[in-house]
């Protein structure tokens, strides 16, 4: 059976669990925080979460993860099979995580965490989940999904990266970044009616405790 290493807390964990949820595939949920221990280490090379562990052994980061699912296992389709409109999803989801995903992650530590960001990297942050934010309402469709009709990976990505870009902007900027982006945030909403989304923020609810109080002894 397919294993998947990592908690509920992470927002790229998520990604891959709704995809495994949503294709029906069996899976099992291995509590894994990684780090730099040899044991680790020996399971992500860099430390990271999620993996994905399979018969013949573990692989890392997210975005091939989800590939190699696509790719290796039955159920529903969560890339189109026309190479050019599987390209529009992957690019979308690209997006998602290079502009408004990671430009927010730069600021995760004083937005939810009670820590401190420089006034630099929080100016670099607001500029390009502005610039991130405006490049979706462009390239995706929103119709009712961020590539089309259809769940597909780049709604993994929007699912569990939005909210959280949204939290910095309005928590450290005051900006709500779906205020003009009605589209995106009906999107949201219709996400949070899916069961598997449901199940899967239920379990993050379950873990935060915990993972708040690893978070503290750490600083």
């Amino acid at each position: 059976m397919i294993k998947l290493y990592g908690f509920s807390v992470s927002n790229y964990y998520n990604m891959v669990k709704l995809a495994l949820l949503e294709k029906g595939l069996p899976f099992e949920e291995v509590p894994f925080y990684a780090g730099t221990s040899p044991e680790a280490l020996a399971i992500s090379p860099r430390g990271k979460v999620p993996v994905l562990q399979v018969e013949q052994g573990f692989i890392n980061e997210t975005s091939v993860i989800l590939e190699y699912i696509e790719q290796s296992q039955a159920g529903t389709p969560l890339l189109p099979s026309d190479p050019f409109e599987r390209a529009q999803v992957l690019a979308l989801a690209r997006e998602i995580e290079l502009y408004i995903e990671l430009p927010g992650r730069a600021c995760y530590a004083e937005a939810f965490f009670g820590m401190t960001v420089s006034e630099a990297i929080k100016e670099k942050t607001k500029a390009e989940l502005l610039l991130g934010m405006k490049a979706l309402g462009r390239h995706g469709k929103f119709s009712p999904y961020v590539a089309g009709d259809s769940l597909s990976v780049a709604d993994l990505y929007f699912l569990y990266s939005v909210p959280l870009a949204c939290g910095v902007a309005k928590k450290l900027f005051g900006i709500d970044l779906l205020a003009e982006f009605p589209a995106a945030k009906a999107l949201l909403q219709r996400l949070e009616q899916n069961p598997n989304v449901q199940r899967i923020a239920a379990d993050k609810e379950a873990a935060m405790p915990a993972f708040m109080a690893m978070v503290a002894g750490k600083k």
